[in-house]
């Protein structure tokens, strides 16, 4: 690394952002330091903009984990990755030692940092990272693209632990960022995907990029589910909304022997329709995050078209903008996906 400062963005508290200039963090063993070229803003990111999160990261941290660089310099001991490459970070480090590593579950450490909340993250021109997390890029693969690999990794962990067959049918309730990318996943999957949104913005993108959609306050859910399945219901559903109506239309639209796969963050316990569970022998599948093979297939999938990243990405801001990106974010009704661009690479 040839300059003595890089520009990040450090949260301050208060829904504020300082962009400072600061000395780079010095790779050591087992580490690389990576020149980021994108970083997308996510869910969490936005939960620390409005100071939900200020115990955990405190008021001098960098955020950011949606990413997308090369690898800048290699610390002693580094051998899977060479400089110059492009990767993706997949944020997570684990402690190797407790009951979830032990058995194979890294993902769901007990002790689980993840990088971008627990440590500084991506927000900044270069960040040095555990060389564990990287994952190769195809070279031609471009870089405001990749940084969705992330959040498609989600998807593809979710739909993964859902068993998804070819020619099943899936409801998705909630079609932000996340419920649109599980949609995705899943009708490359082979699903026949409907999208449950009340957004109309977010329905709109939905139906550009060719999905059916409902929105259940103005329609019957529940009834055009039994219309389109010959009233046997959906053999996969994604919770994806994070609200109790959503959670109530889970048990309502599932076939039997359906599965449930939880992927939102609720902010209190939901009431659930345990009857409908017994009725119908459900399964309810829980999800958190991402193992290295969903890394892997998110990778194949954008690489592949899989997803339409031009339409999910809704605007790209630089660094030094970032303040005005996560304010704009907070209060905009069509956006769907914001970038920041952190370096000069494309």
């Amino acid at each position: 690394m040839t300059d003595n400062t890089i520009t990040a963005a450090y949260y301050r508290g208060g829904k504020t952002f300082s962009v400072e200039r600061t000395p780079p963090q010095a790779p050591g063993p087992g580490e690389a330091a990576i020149r980021v070229a994108y970083c997308g803003i996510c869910g969490t990111d936005m939960h620390v903009f409005h100071g939900n999160m200020d115990a955990r990261v405190g008021f001098d941290r960098v955020i950011g984990h949606e990413m997308s660089g090369t690898v800048e310099a290699l610390g002693e001991g580094v051998s899977n990755v060479t400089q110059g490459e492009k990767v993706v970070v997949r944020p997570l480090d684990h402690c190797g030692d407790c009951p979830a590593c032990t058995a194979g579950h890294h993902h769901i450490c007990h002790n689980l940092k993840f990088l971008g909340l627990d440590t500084d993250g991506a927000m900044q021109e270069i960040w040095t990272v555990p060389a564990h997390t990287l994952h190769e890029l195809p070279d031609d693969l471009r870089m405001d693209h990749a940084a969705l690999i992330e959040p498609v990794a989600v998807a593809c962990h979710d739909v993964r632990l859902s068993g998804l067959r070819h020619g099943e049918d899936v409801v998705v309730i909630g079609g932000g960022p996340i419920g649109i990318l599980v949609a995705m996943v899943a009708r490359d999957a082979g699903g026949r995907v409907l999208i449950s949104e009340v957004n109309p913005h977010r329905l709109a993108i939905a139906g550009k990029l060719g999905f059916d959609t409902v929105n259940p306050v103005e329609a019957d859910l529940t009834a055009l589910v039994n219309q389109r399945t010959g009233d046997k219901g959906a053999d996969v559903v994604f919770e994806v909304s994070g609200t109790q109506p959503g959670v109530d239309a889970m048990t309502a639209v599932a076939a039997t022997r359906a599965r449930i796969v939880m992927v939102a963050i609720h902010a209190k316990k939901p009431q659930i329709d345990l009857f409908q569970f017994f009725w119908r022998e459900l399964k309810l599948i829980g999800a958190r995050v991402y193992e290295p093979e969903d890394y892997e297939k998110a990778i194949a999938i954008i690489a592949g078209g899989g997803v339409d990243a031009d339409t999910v990405i809704t605007d790209v801001s630089p660094l030094t903008q970032i303040q005005a990106a996560f304010e704009a974010l907070d209060t905009s009704p069509t956006a769907m996906k914001s970038l920041i661009k952190v370096g000069e690479m494309a």
